[in-house]
């Protein structure tokens, strides 16, 4: 077992000319901090890892696992032709408020909407990033231009707080080709806040999750179940 540490302040500074268009559209703060950069790591990856790492997990620190690691990192092999990231669904209607003025302009869209069949966007805790199909993808490296993060985010109205994720999310609704989703289990988030702010109402249908948890994940400062 090898262990690698890398510096923050490296990763920043290296990171920080790649994502800094997207932050000012992705961040909580106001215009763009380069501290803010480390949010979007996930994003760029690809880039700052040696070319010998072809493959990354990489997970929020508020998880619990209730099986083996290693059989995630075997999702690689169901990744469909030209997706470069695993991910699974955000389990809140927070894109469907997020979204609220391209789903006035466009009430028959799938945008926002809860599963199986609408696009309720992603929740980056946990993430696979085929670092080797990122490198490659002609079409992923081009959606980090910032005239194409620009384009996106005035097509979709959007403006996010929630780093990777949001960009994750847009880049989904106009190219969901890009993405393996992965079950809800992989990531079985616990928050609640949307239920309670204002999305009673529709709150279950994207809370929901079927099957033998895998990796629970209390966002939010969700207390996590007791084995």
């Amino acid at each position: 077992c090898q262990v690698i540490v890398h510096d923050v302040n490296e990763l920043t500074e290296k990171l920080f000319p790649i994502v800094e268009a997207m932050q000012k559209h992705f961040s909580a703060g106001s215009g763009t901090y380069y501290s803010d950069s480390i949010f979007f790591l996930s994003v760029a990856m690809h880039r700052i890892m040696p070319k010998e790492i072809t493959r990354i997990i990489q997970v929020d620190l508020d998880l619990k696992y209730k099986t083996n690691i290693r059989d995630l990192f075997d999702e690689f092999d169901n990744f469909p032709e030209g997706a470069v990231i695993g991910i699974a669904r955000e389990m809140q209607p927070v894109y469907r408020h997020t979204f609220w003025q391209y789903r006035r302009e466009n009430p028959q869209t799938k945008v926002g909407e809860p599963p199986p069949d609408g696009l309720p966007g992603f929740n980056s805790g946990v993430l696979l990033l085929n670092l080797e199909a990122m490198r490659q993808s002609k079409l992923y490296n081009q959606l980090l231009e910032p005239t194409m993060v620009q384009k996106l985010t005035e097509k979709y109205h959007f403006k996010g707080h929630l780093g990777d994720q949001d960009f994750f999310t847009m880049v989904g609704m106009e190219h969901p080709e890009l993405f393996h989703v992965l079950d809800c289990t992989w990531n079985r988030q616990l928050c609640t806040w949307w239920r309670d702010h204002g999305y009673s109402d529709v709150f279950d249908q994207y809370f929901q999750c079927e099957g033998e948890v895998r990796i629970y994940h209390g966002n939010c400062n969700t207390q996590i179940p007791e084995d």
